[in-house]
């Protein structure tokens, strides 16, 4: 039983050319096409299929899915310069966040607003180290898109249970129950991965990388 990340620089998925984009609306655009294709790709490789085989849809909160195929749980993430996707045909919810290391963030005012006091609290005995910060965060994005939820609990709410250093956690929250999840350092980036606990499932996490 496993779940497996693949993990991208999208630069490779989207190599910009120089003059080819007047406006950065238009580039993004582009890299998006060629995200969704890749996700497809990798997608329809899991099922042996090709990637017009696959059937999109969404949930009533927005979360895709594959209507022929809903045993196939996945999601996805990027950066400005990484790329996650996590799939898995043996655990239904799963989330996953990248955020490069380097991203100017304001630590501060977002841990004041986001973080659950004793996250807080224990971001402060860090001596506000920004990697514990990202630790906490990508923990809560992975949780709330694993269950679907995306942003619409109020993240401060949610105690990840996040303890500086550990690459493993466990937390539950009254609305959304059980989660599991695993942080790994990658290329600069921390990669977050979170699945639903099931008693006496352990998934293995597989990282394909570049």
């Amino acid at each position: 039983m496993k779940i497996e990340i693949y993990l991208q620089f999208l630069s490779q998925l989207a190599p910009k050319q120089p003059d080819t984009f007047a406006h950065r609306a238009a580039f993004k655009q582009y890299q998006q096409q060629l995200i969704y294709a890749y996700r497809a790709e990798m997608l329809a490789a899991q099922l042996g299929l090709s990637a017009q085989d696959l059937h999109f849809e969404k949930t009533e909160h927005g979360k895709p899915f594959l209507g022929n195929y809903p045993e196939l749980a996945f999601n996805h993430s990027h950066g400005r310069e990484h790329y996650a996707l996590a799939l898995s045909l043996y655990v239904q919810d799963v989330g996953i966040d990248i955020e490069s290391l380097q991203r100017k963030v304001r630590f501060q005012a977002l841990a004041e607003h986001a973080f659950h006091p004793e996250e807080y609290q224990h971001w402060q005995a860090t001596g506000q180290s920004p990697e514990y910060w990202f630790q906490v965060w990508t923990a809560k994005e992975a949780i709330l898109k694993a269950c679907g939820l995306g942003i619409r609990l109020s993240l401060n709410t949610l105690n990840t249970q996040a303890v500086a250093g550990q690459q493993q956690g466990f937390c539950q929250h009254p609305e959304l129950g059980e989660f599991r999840y695993q942080h790994m350092v990658w290329n600069d980036a921390l990669c977050t991965v979170a699945w639903r606990d099931v008693e006496g499932v352990t998934p293995e996490i597989l990282y394909i990388k570049p």
